[in-house]
């Protein structure tokens, strides 16, 4: 089969690899019709992480049943699924209590597991024309008649969708709340539209990128330029002086301002940002270790945080990755009722032979990059 596979920094090929099979008796093998390029993606194909080389990238995935185990009961050859990025087994203390981001399961020794992903598992990513899903009834959300036609809208169920709407939860918006979500990429824009859904009265999106901020304000939202530094300042103001109910973090580890990464920025502009006894969620990726980093404490995975402050101010704050499977059943009937279309950041579409393209642009922060979707052939 046809897949992407990273062979080092910045160096991403598509190529022949072996044909995804299936292996245990609960798994599933998808054909996958869509994928798409995360942003967490970025912090591998730049080599910030411990991934190997040789390994098949992607984990935003969706697609059509093509074969099942012998221990798979209800999903059937032919149906069309997407797939949540963390691999849950479904019956360990986590996944019965829904966090099935931390599945104690499917990557032992750690908790949390997911597909083509540094540090989670051995598991093949979906940028590729098949895919092995593990645990495949708990894994594979089916999908309604209109998937095809909602296919760009369906596959964000994989990944960002949750996540963004994870972020609002983690915040604890409620009606009426003001937000601020610092990062207008795809999980901000998502966290954008998630907090409109909770029925946020304000929601302010902070980034220093021109189209991004444009894409946030299509989307409801108060755009804040960020690019001289002045973001928590423009915040206080439109929230009269308290700071905004809830905080949103959408940037993580490699957050830069004018040029240079400051990895503790967006952390401590939100507790300045958020009012006192406000709520802070963070779905950015923070990493135990990232000897890459400019930063001599985030090469150790640690920040300089205003914990003072936070203190101070009897602000709460959760973080960690999104349990999909708490979220994507319901923000799929939103989809299908036309409630919501968060395909409606996509900016490019591309086959999966022009992924490499795809990375670099996207990588490079190119005006009117922001999502990237990739097929493969029919």
């Amino acid at each position: 089969m046809k897949a992407l596979v990273y062979e080092g920094p910045r160096n991403v090929v598509v190529k022949d690899m072996p044909d995804a099979r299936i292996e245990q008796p609960t798994d599933v093998l998808v054909k996958i019709t869509t994928t798409n390029i995360c942003g967490s993606d970025l912090h591998m194909y730049e080599g910030r992480t411990n991934m190997e080389t040789g390994r098949i990238l992607g984990h935003e995935n969706l697609g059509v049943v093509v074969e099942v185990g012998p221990a798979v009961v209800h999903v059937k050859v032919g149906d069309r699924v997407c797939l949540p990025f963390n691999i849950g087994c479904g019956f360990c203390k986590n996944c019965e209590k829904g966090l099935t981001g931390f599945c104690l399961t499917a990557n032992p020794g750690m908790a949390g597991a997911a597909y083509g992903f540094a540090g989670m598992g051995p598991y093949s990513g979906g940028q590729a024309e098949y895919l092995r899903v593990p645990f495949g009834d708990f894994n594979c959300l089916l999908l309604p008649p209109d998937a095809q036609e909602k296919e760009n809208d369906y596959v964000m169920l994989s990944d960002i969708f949750p996540t963004g709407y994870h972020a609002a939860v983690l915040a604890g918006v409620e009606a009426g709340d003001s937000v601020v979500i610092y990062g207008a990429g795809p999980v901000g824009l998502m966290a954008t539209i998630a907090a409109d859904l909770k029925g946020a009265s304000k929601v302010m999106v902070v980034d220093s990128h021109p189209d991004r901020l444009r894409l946030a304000e299509k989307l409801g939202a108060i755009p804040v330029d960020d690019s001289d530094g002045g973001a928590v300042d423009r915040v206080l103001e439109l929230t009269g002086g308290e700071g905004a109910d809830r905080g949103c973090e959408c940037v993580g580890y490699q957050c830069t301002c004018q040029g240079h990464e400051v990895p503790n920025l967006t952390m401590n502009n939100l507790v300045k940002s958020v009012r006192a006894t406000g709520g802070i969620g963070v779905v950015g990726v923070f990493v135990a270790e990232d000897p890459g980093s400019p930063d001599e404490l985030m090469k150790k995975g640690q920040l300089a945080f205003d914990f003072g402050t936070f203190w101070m101010k009897g602000q709460h704050m959760a973080t960690g990755q999104a349990n999909v499977k708490a979220y994507n059943r319901k923000l799929r009937d939103l989809i299908a009722a036309d409630k919501v279309k968060p395909s409606r950041i996509i900016s490019h579409e591309l086959p999966l032979e022009q992924a490499p393209e795809g990375y670099r642009n996207f990588d490079e922060r190119k005006e009117g990059w922001t999502k990237v979707v990739l097929k493969t052939a029919a």
